[in-house]
């Protein structure tokens, strides 16, 4: 598997041309490319709080989530996008505890939000890149999220 960093630039809402709106995570590769992920509305603001470190008065699912595992004494290591079947990606975040390691089977937003609160690497498989990563001229029309909530 030739697995790439990439950093998360921001949570959009993607605007096409006839209107309609999707919430979206955009992640840079290396030489400026960037794949743009469609998601739920939940786990676009769940993104958008981890990169703002913004911490609510209540915890929220991935924090819940995070907050578990570090009681457990599970650390998770990177999230791992490694897959892009039917206009789907696939990840699996890797936890390690007790020195062995696990991948688990999760959603490319909900990984993400965990990974930005752990702070560990996300990691795309090049074969996803190459079918996914486009120039940002070519992004769909951006619009803040923060403008939509």
């Amino acid at each position: 598997m030739d697995l790439q960093p990439c950093h998360v630039k921001g949570v959009f809402v993607s605007v096409s041309e006839g209107g309609a709106a999707a919430p979206t995570v955009i992640l840079e590769v290396e030489g400026g490319d960037c794949i743009p992920i469609f998601i739920g509305l939940y786990e676009a603001i769940s993104i958008r709080n981890a990169l703002q470190k913004e911490v609510l008065p209540r915890p929220i699912t991935h924090d819940l989530f995070v907050e578990a595992l570090s009681r457990f004494g599970i650390r998770v290591t990177a999230l791992h996008i490694d897959a892009l079947e039917e206009n789907v990606f696939y990840a699996k975040l890797i936890a390690r505890s007790n020195g062995s390691e696990e991948l688990i089977d999760c959603r490319p937003s909900d990984g993400i939000a965990i990974a930005l609160r752990c702070h560990a690497p996300i990691l795309v498989d090049g074969s996803v890149i190459s079918t996914a990563s486009q120039p940002k001229e070519k992004l769909p029309r951006l619009e803040d999220l923060d403008r939509i909530i």
